[in-house]
This record gives structure tokens, sequence and C-alpha cells, in this order.
């Protein structure tokens, strides 16, 4: 049994490191942009990095921080089981929210959220991805169709029947909200940014 829990530690671990590689500023700062937490939100995600209004960038980003989810509950899927792929993909979530090279400041784990979906249970990143698309055409609010995406997802794993995969969504969808809080708070003010806007 220690050596499973041990297994599943150095599988977080690996998912840590992984989804703290920085890949907003990494990428702005290469591009001859600067510091990215210097604009906009102060994020190092896509939907800041489109703020500097190049959009090659942030989707270069988006993808990125989403491989980064995927690619981690993969490899540690296909070395030691389900249970360390899940353990690693909470590991890359956490590791691009709190990312020790940035003095753990990062990101708000949207995109990497979306790329553990996409190895862990395709029919709940189906619904996050309808979901999102549908709310931030009809609202252009990228925080709230990130918020109505990750409660969608813990439903569709719901529905399909995978009890681990759904808590452990439900938990990476309460840090969302969490860290979305100011988000939430200008949203009901009305003075949240929309899609495409700089600044």
């Amino acid at each position: 049994m220690s050596q499973g829990y041990g297994l599943l530690l150095a599988a977080f671990v690996f998912g840590y490191l992984l989804g703290s590689i920085p890949f907003g500023l990494v990428l702005t700062r290469l591009a001859g942009m600067g510091d990215v937490r210097k604009i906009g939100s102060g994020n190092i995600g896509a939907t800041n990095v489109l703020r500097t209004g190049n959009k090659k960038l942030a989707v270069a980003t988006l993808l990125l921080d989403a491989f980064k989810g995927t690619v981690a509950v993969l490899v540690a899927h296909h070395f030691f089981g389900l249970e360390a792929g899940l353990a690693a993909g909470f590991g890359a979530f956490l590791g691009h929210l709190f990312p020790v090279w940035l003095g753990f400041k990062g990101g708000k784990g949207v995109a990497t959220y979306l790329g553990l979906l996409l190895a862990i249970c395709w029919q709940a990143a189906l619904a996050f991805a309808v979901v999102w698309l549908a709310a931030a055409f009809a609202f252009r609010y990228s925080s709230l169709a990130a918020l109505l995406g990750v409660v969608a997802a813990p439903l569709a794993a719901l529905y399909f029947s995978l009890p681990m995969v759904t808590v452990l969504l439900a938990v990476m969808s309460l840090i969302v909200f969490s860290k979305h809080h100011a988000n939430i708070k200008r949203l009901l003010a009305g003075t949240e940014s929309r899609i495409g806007s700089k600044g």
C-alpha cells in the first residue's frame, strides 16, 4: 500500500512540475511583448494573452496549457494506471494555478482543466466545450463561460457513472470558482471585460 501511495505521489509531482510551466509568460516574452502579468488581469492564461492583441500567441498559450493536463494524465495512466493518471492530472492543474517558478502565483486553471478532461473523460470534455462555446458566444464573457463549463463537466462525469472522476472534477471546479472570485464580483457589477477586449 505504501508503494501505491508512493507512486501516486510521484505521479502528482510529475504532473505538478509539468503544469507549472508558465507558457503564457514564456511565449509573450519570447515574442518581445514583455511580462503579460503587467497587463489586463495580470493573469498568465490565454484570455489575458489575447489582450496583447496577438491572437496566435493566445491560441498557442491555450493549447500548450491544455496540453500540460493531457500529457500528465496520459503518461501517468499509461505507466501506473488510472489513479496515477488522476493524481498527475490534479498535480498539473495545481501546478498551473500555483507554479513554484512564479512564487506560486499562476493562472486560473481552465485550459489545463480542459486538457486533463480530454484524457480522463471525453464526454465531460465535450460537455465543457459545448457549454463554454455557447456561453462565450451568447455573453462574450470568458470567465462566465469557464464557470458554466466547469459546472457541466462533473455533471457529465456523474451521468456516465464515473465516481472517482466526478469527485476529482467537482473539487477542481470549486477551486476554479475560488480563483474566479474577482471575476464573479465584476460579472455581478457589470464591469467584467468581454472576450477580445484589451487593457
